[in-house]
């Protein structure tokens, strides 16, 4: 069965490399109490939530938190491999170094899922898996959002994105807004059956995202009915990689332009496929550097309800690997985390 494991001090101080006369991010951050809910045990089962109590008495901002899987992506016919980004990232900001520009002590580091390993092939039977995720991530994020905090979400595939919203939204009582910076829509039927190509849209659906933005979009991997899909939903705004290239946009300037009609709660997704050089389900050699989006992070200084942060891998089923994929993921989680200092 599925489970959540709560981390405790030992599970972070593991992944901490230790100099003297420094002190790394990993050494300051804050775990989660977990004594009420679990009787000792580290180990969430399936259904059971965190106390929004708890969460509340720490004094970290932010709560990170995994979700090592890749039934989304191989449900949409992709290929697996998003289920092994969330260690290699957790251990680069961990061990990032902690001083006057960054600390450790506003995250605290919550956890993460763990979705017994599927090998299924058959796209009925990992979609029906994939709603099942559904069922134990929203709940999680709920809890957070409820608390006051900002969940910072590193996956597994862009599926979560559907949990993510629901859970906020729920826990606000109030549509929300998000921006996507992605190479695809994830605008599909929702009525194939849960996958990563259509969180965005099944959200829609379920009326609990109202506008949505897709910063990137790339006109060569977008169906048309999905282009009809954006077409008459005046909610629905894209701005298009080929554009920005053609018309020498910035990408900074482009976010604006999006986020002209948007409003808090806000979400912010970055799917790794939309950077080039990152190792992804869909890599890409045509998209955004990792400093274009490190730099628009910095300058939208906006107030983000969560950060999401999927579809990276450090190895491909294929056998395809990169090496700096912790590295590349955590970077943009700190620049999140700073520019949120400023707000």
């Amino acid at each position: 069965m599925p489970s959540f494991h709560l981390f405790s001090q030992s599970d972070i101080l593991s992944l901490v490399n230790k100099r003297f006369g420094e002190t790394k991010i990993g050494e300051k951050v804050a775990v989660y109490d977990p004594i009420d809910e679990t009787q000792g045990n580290h180990d969430l089962p399936f259904g059971k939530a965190i106390s929004i109590n708890t969460l509340k008495r720490s004094s970290a901002r932010f709560v990170l938190l995994g979700i090592p899987e890749d039934i989304g992506v191989r449900a949409n016919h992709g290929q697996g491999g998003a289920n092994t980004a969330w260690q290699p990232t957790l251990k680069a900001l961990l061990n990032m170094q902690q001083n006057a520009f960054f600390s450790g002590e506003n995250i605290l580091v919550l956890g993460e899922f763990r979705i017994p390993e599927n090998h299924a092939t058959d796209t009925e039977s990992l979609r029906g898996i994939v709603s099942q995720i559904d069922d134990l991530v929203y709940p999680m994020i709920h809890a957070i959002v409820a608390a006051g905090k900002i969940p910072i979400v590193i996956g597994g595939g862009h599926n979560n994105c559907y949990p993510i919203i629901k859970g906020t939204s729920l826990a606000l009582n109030v549509k929300i807004d998000v921006l996507n910076i992605d190479a695809h829509a994830d605008l599909r039927n929702p009525e194939e059956g849960r996958h990563s190509g259509n969180g965005f849209s099944t959200a829609i659906a379920h009326g609990l995202l109202d506008q949505y933005r897709i910063l990137g979009l790339s006109q060569n991997y977008i169906s048309q009915a999905q282009l009809d899909f954006i077409a008459q939903d005046n909610n629905v705004k894209a701005f298009y990689l080929e554009d920005l290239l053609a018309f020498q946009q910035d990408l900074r300037v482009a976010a604006e332009i999006l986020l002209n009609r948007t409003k808090f709660p806000l979400g912010l997704e970055i799917d790794m496929d939309s950077i080039s050089g990152a190792l992804s389900s869909a890599s890409t050699p045509s998209g955004f550097t990792l400093n274009e989006v490190r730099q628009l992070i910095m300058h939208l200084q906006r107030k983000f309800t969560y950060l999401h942060i999927c579809e990276g891998a450090y190895q491909l089923n294929d056998g395809q690997t990169d090496a700096n994929i912790g590295k590349k993921i955590s970077l943009l989680v700190s620049d999140f985390i700073k520019s949120h200092q400023l707000i």
